[in-house]
C-alpha cells in the first residue's frame, strides 16, 4: 500500500521485519516442542533461541539476498535463520515442517492481530456517532428517496442508522477474527508425516490461535471471509460518505466538513470547500470491493495446493487491512469535525411547499370517506399545481373545493411534529449497543 493510506500502528502488523519476526518465533516454538518430545537435543533447542537472529532491517535484507540465490524465499529465511545460529543447532530449524506451516500461520496471526486493530477503529466509529446520533435526536430534516423530497425525518435518525450498520460490521470483523485465529503444521499435504501433532498444539497454544485440519495450506474461504470483513467496513463507510456529499452540495449544504486553518480547496478556485475526505472513502472502497473478489478466486486451489493464492494475498490481505483500517479511522475523524446545520435543514424541508405533507393528507381524505384513487388524484392535482406554480400546497387545499373536511384535518396532516414523533427510535436503538 502507498504511504498515502498507510497508518503506522496497522502497517507494523504487516511489515517485512514483522513477517520475519513472526516466522522466527514460530520455527523457535516449534524447536521447542520438538525437544519436548526428545526428537531435538534440549540443548540445540536452547541454543536456537539464545542465538537466533535480530529481526530487523539487515535481516530482510539478507534474506532478500539469498533468495536471489535460492528463487524461493522461505528457503532463504531458513538458509540466513540458520546460519546466524550456527551448527549443529541450527540444522534443527525448520525441522519437519513445510513452507505454508510456516507461512500460513505467520498470515492467520497477522490476519487476527488486524481484526483486533479494525474491531477497535470500529468501536472508536460507533461512540462518535451514537454522540452525533443522540446530540440530534430532534434535528428536523427532509428524508429523500430518489434524491427527491419524500418525508420528513431527523438527522439523528439518519446518523443512527449509520452506527447500527458499523455495529453490524464489528459482528462480521469479529467473525472473521475467529475464522483466521487459527494456524497449522501438519507437513507437506497435511497429514502429520514428519512431524507428531503436539507440534503444532504447542505453537498453536503458544500464540492464542487454534489448530485446524488442512491441506498444505489452510483453506482460502477464511482469507475469503476477511478480506469481506474489510470490504464490507468500505461498503459502509462509503454509505456514510456518499451521503455526506450529498448533503454537502451547494443547492443543499445541510452539512459540511472541517475546514483547518492553511488548508484550500481547490488550486483555481479559492471559495472551494470540497467533501475531499468523503470523496476519497467512496474511492478506497472500491479497492476493498476488488481486493475481494481477488479473495474468493483464491479459494480454489490445485489438489493439496498450488502457489496461484500466494502472489495474491501478498498485495491484497495487508492492502486490504490498511485501507479498511485508514476508512474507519478518516471517517471517524471526519465526523467529529463535521458542521451541521440545522437552520438549514428545515428551510430545504419548507422549501417544496408543504408537499413533504402530501402522504397524511391523503389519508385525511381517505378517512374522511373518499376512495383512495380520487383522494390521491386530488391531492396528487394540487400538488402539481403547489410546485409548478410555487404556491403553498395548504392554501391550495384550503381553497380545493372537493377537499371537504374539517381544517383540523388539515391541519393535523402539516403537523411537522407529528411525522417525526416516532423518529428517534433509531436513536433509542443505541441504548443496546456495547461500546467497550
Amino acid at each position: 500500500m502507498i504511504p498515502r493510506y498507510t497508518l503506522p500502528e496497522m502497517a507494523n502488523v504487516f511489515s517485512d521485519v514483522a513477517r520475519f519476526d513472526r516466522y522466527l518465533e514460530i520455527e523457535l516454538l516449534a524447536t521447542d516442542a520438538h525437544a519436548a518430545l526428545g526428537v531435538v537435543p534440549a540443548v540445540d533447542a536452547a541454543t536456537c533461541r539464545a542465538n537466533a537472529p535480530t529481526v530487523d532491517d539487515a535481516f530482510v535484507q539478507a534474506v532478500s539476498d539469498r533468495e536471489a540465490v535460492t528463487d524461493h524465499d522461505v528457503a532463504a529465511f531458513v538458509d540466513v535463520v540458520q546460519a546466524a545460529i550456527g551448527t549443529p543447532a541450527g540444522a534443527w530449524i525448520h525441522y519437519g515442517l513445510t513452507s505454508s506451516d510456516v507461512v500460513d500461520t505467520a498470515w492467520c496471526w497477522m490476519m487476527r492481530d488486524a481484526c483486533d486493530q479494525l474491531i477497535a477503529a470500529a468501536t472508536e466509529l460507533m461512540r462518535t456517532l451514537v454522540l452525533l446520533a443522540r446530540e440530534h435526536r430532534d434535528t428536523v430534516m427532509i428524508g429523500r428517496t430518489h434524491g427527491i423530497h419524500a418525508e420528513p425525518t431527523t438527522f439523528g435518525a439518519k446518523v443512527a442508522l449509520w452506527a447500527l450498520q458499523v455495529e453490524r460490521d464489528r459482528v462480521r470483523l469479529r467473525a472473521a477474527r475467529a475464522s483466521v485465529a487459527v494456524c497449522k503444521l501438519s507437513g507437506a499435504v497435511g497429514t502429520f508425516s514428519n512431524i507428531d501433532p503436539s507440534i503444532e498444539r504447542h505453537v498453536a497454544d503458544a500464540l492464542g490461535l487454534q489448530p485446524v485440519p488442512a491441506t498444505q495450506v489452510i483453506a482460502r474461504d477464511r482469507h475469503a471471509e476477511f478480506l469481506y470483513a474489510c470490504a464490507s467496513v468500505g461498503a459502509t463507510m462509503e454509505l456514510i460518505a456518499v451521503e455526506l456529499r450529498h448533503l454537502q452540495r451547494t443547492e443543499v449544504r445541510e452539512v459540511q466538513e472541517g475546514f483547518k486553518p492553511g488548508q484550500k480547496g481547490s488550486s483555481a478556485m479559492p471559495h472551494k470547500r470540497n467533501p475531499i475526505a468523503a470523496e476519497t472513502i467512496s474511492g478506497l472502497s472500491r479497492v476493498l470491493r476488488g481486493n475481494l473478489q481477488a479473495g474468493l478466486q483464491d479459494v480454489a486451489l490445485w489438489h493439496e495446493r498450488d502457489i496461484s493464492h500466494s502472489s495474491v494475498e501478498r498485495i491484497v490481505l495487508p492492502d486490504s487491512a490498511l485501507l479498511a483500517y485508514y476508512v474507519l479511522r478518516r471517517m471517524n475523524r471526519l465526523v467529529q469535525g463535521l458542521q451541521i446545520f440545522p437552520e438549514r435543514m428545515l428551510a430545504n424541508l419548507h422549501s417544496s411547499y408543504g408537499l413533504v405533507f402530501s402522504q397524511p393528507v391523503l389519508l385525511g381524505l381517505v378517512q374522511a370517506g373518499l376512495s383512495r384513487d380520487d383522494a390521491y388524484r386530488i391531492v396528487q392535482e394540487n400538488a402539481g399545481r403547489a410546485w409548478d406554480e410555487g404556491r403553498s400546497f395548504r392554501e391550495l387545499l384550503d381553497a380545493d373545493a372537493r377537499v371537504a373536511v374539517p381544517a383540523s384535518v388539515l391541519d393535523e396532516a402539516f403537523d411537522l411534529g407529528r411525522s417525526v414523533r416516532y423518529a428517534g427510535r433509531g436513536v433509542d436503538a443505541l441504548d443496546a449497543l456495547h461500546l467497550g
